[in-house]
């Protein structure tokens, strides 16, 4: 089996159904997947109905990483993707499985697949973090999916567009082009919290609507896919403003 899923973590947010955790981890284990990661988890992900459920990914279980916030989670990954169920106030871009996974299998850097709550999804915050969206197509009469079929829909589209790339690879000796230097989620998020600083101070942000004109920013920026380059101009552009209202003030 081609080793090119390796780099693709599945996390999950705070689930609550100990059986939907163990089913995520066998189903990770039967398309290739490696990574689990779960965010404030509130089951037992160590538990008796997790194991059973797990079967032969018992390892993968045992070796998923617990972390308290999604930003830990996101750690060092360049492309992530976020589920969500419903339409959002902002507009937003819904891809399908199959138009948006291959983005995160292409890459050669981490990347995360995000998906939320049982009963609630991914707040809107949560979902500030993405860069791309996915929804699942489903009926109309029954539109609700369990946490574990979804992540094995999203766990089998993988495989499927991994298992393509090694055929062509293989049969056709295809020339993949040179990946994008794109720079990892802790360098954006650190740009994202000294802009919103900045926009604060200067008034185009206020405070009771700074993380609704935010989410406007973030959407902008991450259509962009910015490299760590570009993110250290932006840096720096920020820095100077800041060093230029404070010479204009006589701090």
């Amino acid at each position: 089996m081609s080793n090119s899923l390796h780099h693709i973590r599945i996390v999950l947010v705070e689930p609550a159904g100990a059986l939907n955790v163990g089913s995520i981890a066998r189903v990770m284990k039967n398309m290739g997947l490696s990574q689990l990661v779960i965010v404030n988890p509130q089951c037992d992900v160590y538990g008796e109905e997790a194991t059973r459920m797990s079967v032969h990914a018992l390892n993968l279980l045992q070796s998923a990483n617990i972390v308290s916030d999604l930003p830990t989670a996101l750690a060092g990954c360049t492309r992530v993707i976020a589920t969500t169920a419903r339409e959002r106030a902002i507009p937003t871009l819904l891809e399908t499985p199959r138009q948006a996974l291959p983005w995160l299998v292409e890459s050669a850097e981490p990347t995360a697949l995000i998906f939320g709550r049982e009963d609630s999804g991914l707040t809107n915050a949560e979902l500030n973090y993405a860069t791309r969206y996915l929804r699942i197509p489903v009926g109309s009469e029954y539109s609700s999916l369990n946490l574990a079929q979804a992540v094995g829909v999203c766990a089998y589209e993988l495989q499927v567009c991994a298992s393509d790339i090694e055929l062509d690879r293989q049969n056709i000796r295809l020339q993949i082009p040179q990946q994008v230097d794109i720079a990892p989620f802790e360098l954006v998020e650190g740009y994202y919290q000294q802009l919103e600083a900045l926009l604060l101070e200067i008034g185009y942000l206020l405070p009771h609507t700074a993380a609704h004109r935010m989410e406007k920013i973030r959407r902008l920026y991450n259509r962009s896919q910015l490299s760590p380059n570009e993110v250290a101009l932006l840096r720096g552009i920020v820095r100077q403003v800041n060093w230029s209202i404070k010479s204009v003030n006589g701090e």
